[in-house]
């Protein structure tokens, strides 16, 4: 296999390239800031307050009161978030319960101690920390000059669920370690051919498949364009190409256990099923004429930007108004996909426009998947809270790294100083004012 993509990085200017300690000294800060934030969330946040963290503490303990590594969905019961004792109110998480069976091992005992959530909690810090570093190592590997590091690191920092979720029991966390190193693992591959990053990424692909099927599918679909790419500039060797298709099987074999037990790779169990139709006549929803297809996916994608930020408070004029930072930086990202699309119809590809493109494929599949199904979802129920975008954390690095390919494109230094501004302080802005306070 050959040593790396065609043609210099398109977004690299040498002159302007800061020594390796000084963008570490920058990664290190923002490392630091984001761990902190985790820990202080992890020591506040009320358990009953989002991300559903009450059901994943429940599928831990349940695996430690049982002892079953795997098992029955419709058996779990639900921990009074006071007690910590097992109630009558079924379960009704449907993932694969290799993440739990995890935390049940390596965390204390739940049932009947509410002051063991602390202990899980740190350990959720610790997998999205690892994944966190592992995105910030993309940009000191790649020596990205000074500013566009900025516009690279600071985005994923201002993630607004990224450090509440780390700070919580969830599979969301295990997830994006995978993605992270999946990400990583690819970027490098591409950057210098060595077979230790390829593994990398197909263990990176295998840990966030076996947290969540958007796992799967992001992860998967992101490491199988990188492969076909090797494929095309015929730079696979065939033990990789089998080591891949393993690990393809592996990753999903989770989901073909599920469809032999439920007959889907998503059970709808009747917990589940319950809280969607009971969630929808609350609501308000269920009684509601059906929207057609066309105008779901527009609501869709409009709730989608918003739960960029989800709040539990009603948003004002400014909230409403700072919508428009993330929509404008995917318009970006999007500009910048393009411009990959170009580079590699020329030939003049590098490895963030392949590992750009192979995330886009990933994202672009799962979304749509995720409309499709949802769309399914609400004609049978009217529900209509499905359009999260903490289901992509995989992919967290996909967007900084696509607005970079942007950037890479643009040579007047005003237009250039302009797009900079706005990736590195765009992020802040939204992060200070994209929900009310409180």
């Amino acid at each position: 296999m050959s040593s790396s993509t065609s043609g210099a990085p398109v977004y690299a200017a040498p002159d302007l390239t800061l020594p390796a300690t000084a963008n570490f000294s920058i990664a290190a800060i923002v490392f630091v800031l984001f761990v902190l934030s985790a820990l202080l969330g992890a020591e506040r946040k009320d358990i009953t307050q989002g991300f559903d963290e009450v059901a994943h503490t429940s599928y831990v303990a349940a695996i430690q009161h049982s002892g079953d590594a795997w098992p029955a969905l419709q058996q779990m019961r639900l921990l009074d978030p006071r007690t910590f004792q097992f109630t009558d109110q079924a379960n009704y998480l449907n993932h694969p319960p290799l993440y739990y069976a995890l935390h049940a091992v390596l965390g204390p005992k739940l049932e009947g101690r509410p002051q063991a959530l602390l202990a899980h909690r740190l350990i959720d810090i610790a997998i999205a920390a690892i994944g966190f570093a592992a995105l910030l190592a993309i940009g000191l590997a790649a020596r990205f000059p000074r500013y566009e590091f900025y516009a690279y690191a600071i985005p994923l920092a201002c993630i607004p669920v990224l450090a509440p979720i780390a700070g919580s029991i969830n599979n969301d966390n295990l997830a994006f370690l995978g993605g992270a190193l999946a990400t990583l693992g690819v970027w490098q591959c591409m950057s210098t051919g060595r077979r230790l990053w390829f593994a990398l990424a197909l263990v990176g692909m295998l840990a966030a498949s076996w947290a969540k099927l958007t796992g799967l599918l992001l992860t998967g679909g992101m490491v199988s364009g990188a492969i076909a790419y090797l494929l095309w500039q015929r730079r696979l060797p065939w033990t990789w190409a089998a080591a891949a298709l393993l690990v393809l099987l592996l990753a999903a074999a989770p989901y073909l256990v599920f469809i032999a037990q439920y007959g889907s790779p998503t059970p709808e169990t009747p917990a589940q099923i319950a809280l969607i139709k009971d969630g929808a006549r609350v609501a308000g929803w269920a009684d509601l004429p059906r929207r057609s297809f066309p105008v779901y996916l527009f609501y869709f994608v409009t709730a989608f930007v918003a739960e960029w930020m989800p709040t539990l408070a009603a948003r004002n004029a400014l909230n409403d108004a700072m919508l428009a930072i993330p929509a404008a930086a995917l318009a970006c990202a999007f500009a910048g996909i393009a411009l990959s699309v170009h580079r590699l119809w020329r030939r003049t590809e590098g490895a963030l426009d392949v590992v750009v493109l192979a995330g886009a494929l990933a994202f672009a599949g799962t979304f749509a998947i995720h409309v499709v199904y949802s769309y399914g979802r609400y004609a049978a129920t009217g529900w209509l809270m499905d359009a999260y975008p903490r289901y992509y954390l995989p992919l967290a690095g996909l967007v900084p790294l696509a607005c970079l390919s942007l950037l890479a494109a643009i040579e007047r230094p005003r237009w250039r100083g302009a797009l900079l501004g706005f990736l590195v302080a765009g992020p802040i802005v939204f992060r200070l004012f994209g929900a009310p306070l409180g």
